[in-house]
């Protein structure tokens, strides 16, 4: 009963003979356990099914091996291993190696299923830890937004205001001045009366200035989208366009690579203007901005 080499083992087993024949050449015929884990490592490899051809220079045997063909290796194995004094095996025994060798190859393709599927588990939670700090980003964005907003409603309430009593002290003055014409008042009283008017009247018209001035630290951004939604925000008037490019990216870019433009007068942002503040850009107190395909 002949030997049972490594080779016809890996044969028996199912392994095609390039397969095979590989994975004993590349392991210097150091035993199935070996020559098994070679395959499984190189499974995938596009030349796995392709026949052997020995290296220049190959090692993997004695100086005379080196110029045999790849069909000889099978016979300088088996006659490596017959000369190493082994007792030939049985047909039953020979059946029970290939059994006990399908197993270990079965634990080997378990313990890697299970490897990569812990590799799987670590890459899902590194994906939804990236996504968490992205929803964080998001809402962060829109904190802001809504801070904005507020700030700005404050600002429009307080306006509204100071124009409502603007109109009240017109009024006001109004009356008095045609009580006075209509009630035959003194010409001094009347002479006198408007001095002490006007610095009643100058205080509104004072408060109302700064309030228009700080209105052009905000600017109020409308964004136009390729679907044809809008987005609106409000940023410093200090803030660079890149700050716009950066809130259009993460509430409707969906990952494209767009252009932002001001229809009227039509001009089309360059990444050097990306670094340049909104008022420089004469998009403050107020701007739309249309996003296109680059």
């Amino acid at each position: 009963m002949a030997d049972c080499t490594t080779l016809d083992s890996l044969l028996e087993m199912g392994f095609g003979r390039n397969r095979a024949e590989k994975a004993v050449a590349h392991t210097g015929n150091q035993g199935i356990e070996r020559a098994m884990d070679w395959l499984m490592e190189h499974e995938n490899d596009p030349d796995i099914d392709e026949p052997y051809v020995p290296p220049a220079g190959n090692t993997l045997g004695p100086a005379e091996e080196q110029s045999q063909s790849p069909t000889e290796i099978p016979e300088s194995i088996e006659d490596t291993e017959e000369g190493n004094a082994r007792q030939p095996m049985t047909e039953e025994e020979r059946k029970e190696q290939v059994k006990r060798l399908e197993d270990l190859m079965k634990a080997r393709q378990e313990e890697r299923r299970e490897r990569e599927r812990q590799e799987g588990i670590e890459r899902e939670k590194q994906r939804r830890k990236q996504g968490q700090e992205l929803l964080q980003v998001r809402q962060k964005l829109q904190d802001d937004e809504m801070k904005k907003l507020a700030d700005q409603r404050r600002k429009e309430k307080m306006e509204d205001r100071l124009a409502k009593q603007r109109v009240k002290d017109k009024i006001a003055r109004d009356r008095e001045e045609r009580a006075q014409k209509f009630g035959g008042g003194s010409s001094s009283t009347g002479l006198s009366s408007p001095p002490a008017e006007a610095p009643a009247l100058s205080p509104p018209e004072n408060q109302g200035a700064p309030p228009a001035k700080k209105d052009y630290d905000d600017c109020r951004i409308q964004v136009r989208l390729l679907d044809g939604t809008t987005l609106s925000t409000v940023f410093k008037a200090q803030e660079p366009l890149a700050a716009v490019r950066v809130y259009v990216q993460m509430n409707g870019a969906n990952g494209q690579d767009f252009n932002l433009i001001t229809p009227y007068p039509r001009r089309v942002y360059t990444d050097l203007d990306m670094e340049k503040p909104l008022r420089e850009l004469g998009l403050v107190p107020s701007a739309v901005l249309v996003v296109t395909k680059k």
